[in-house]
């Protein structure tokens, strides 16, 4: 079990420390930015800016005259593709490793062009809109050899990593429940016609895309795979007609261990993560959202601490960590395998959400 005094070695500066980091003497890894809706442009792009260890110096799009728009405004752009010149192998001397954010159903193509060129992926999450399509790219990267990191910002989240550590240590006891939440409002940002609306490109709505946040972050903390799973879903605006607007879940551990967590794109923007144990809580707020104040509270008998370190760039720390890890020739994680369980566990929601009947996992 943790103590107070070893607990003050986690003070406001410790939350920003890269334990991952190795400083190299390494060019910067040169990316190019597949698919370049509001994340990339809004977040991805302005990280990759402020990055220590990468640049970005291809831009890949649905038209060339949108990747020539984005590139307007940055420096460094040797190659601006459309996504068919990209897959033929245009420009491939311009970059090193390729980040893919389009919608998920289109992931494939983009990963299986990169492998085929030679070319380290970091893609988003989820893997894909299916379980056998997210296969099929993990299959490529693994025949081409080259590596895979699947886009869990969180798990390059200084504040996650701590939690880890901490209950990894035994600072709360064995842990018993988990309560993970997280909402948004999507519609602010997007009308119906989006492709989340849409089960081919998207392959669901509220699950797999925001629901995905508490299910990996517990997985990653927990260092452990669920066994089993329940969930229900709802939906009442129109634009969620034949797909989920907000959710419940269950995931049950080996252990005993039974996380609850609850997910809607149509309620105010939050996130929360709290881990019960045997001797104490550990919890965190505003975890899920980049460049947002994190506040988190550990409490058990010999403990009591609240820390609020400043808000790092998530992104920023995933492309720096990924591409540190290319440049000291070690492959990335989380990889295509640890992706591939989440793909699992999501079609179990959804199958034990139209069932309405509890899941088992062959994981």
């Amino acid at each position: 079990m943790g103590s107070k005094s070893s607990l003050m070695e986690f003070d406001l500066d410790s939350f920003s420390a890269r334990d991952w980091e190795r400083p190299t003497d390494a060019d910067p890894v040169r990316f190019a930015m597949v698919g370049l809706g509001w994340w990339t442009r809004e977040h991805a792009i302005p990280a990759v800016e402020n990055a220590d260890y990468c640049t970005t110096t291809v831009l890949v799009s649905s038209s060339t005259e949108k990747a020539e728009e984005v590139a307007t405004d940055l420096e460094g752009i040797e190659g601006t593709l459309t996504y068919d010149e990209y897959a033929d192998g245009a420009a491939t001397d311009a970059y090193d490793a390729v980040y893919i954010c389009t919608p998920n159903g289109l992931h494939r193509d983009h990963v299986e062009a990169a492998a085929a060129h030679d070319k380290a992926i970091l893609c988003e999450k989820p893997l894909e809109a299916t379980v056998e399509n997210a296969q099929a790219l993990v299959d490529a990267c693994r025949e081409a050899d080259v590596p895979l990191m699947v886009a869990y910002r969180l798990q390059t989240e200084p504040v996650a990593r701590r939690a880890r550590e901490l209950i990894r240590d035994g600072a709360i006891g064995n842990v018993v429940s988990i309560l993970g939440h997280m909402s948004d409002t999507i519609l602010d940002a997007a009308d119906e016609t989006s492709w989340r609306f849409d089960p081919d490109l998207a392959g669901g709505t509220t699950l797999n895309d925001i629901g995905i946040y508490p299910l990996n972050t517990i997985r990653f903390i927990l260092e452990e795979d669920p066994q089993a799973v329940y969930a229900r879903t709802e939906s009442e605006q129109p634009a969620y007609e034949g797909t989920d607007e907000h959710a419940a879940f269950q995931l049950e551990f080996p252990d005993g261990t039974l996380a609850s967590c609850t997910v809607t794109h149509s309620a105010t923007v939050t996130s929360s993560l709290r881990f019960v144990g045997t001797e104490g809580e550990l919890s965190i707020e505003g975890l899920f959202f980049p460049n947002t104040r994190k506040v988190l509270r550990v409490s058990g008998p010999d403990i009591e601490s609240e820390y609020q370190p400043e808000p790092v760039d998530q992104m920023r720390e995933e492309f720096d960590y990924f591409a540190n890890r290319l440049q000291r020739g070690l492959d990335p994680e989380p990889d295509g395998e640890h992706g591939m369980i989440d793909m699992r566990v999501i079609r179990a929601l959804y199958e034990s959400a139209e069932r309405g009947q509890r899941v088992t996992l062959d994981l």
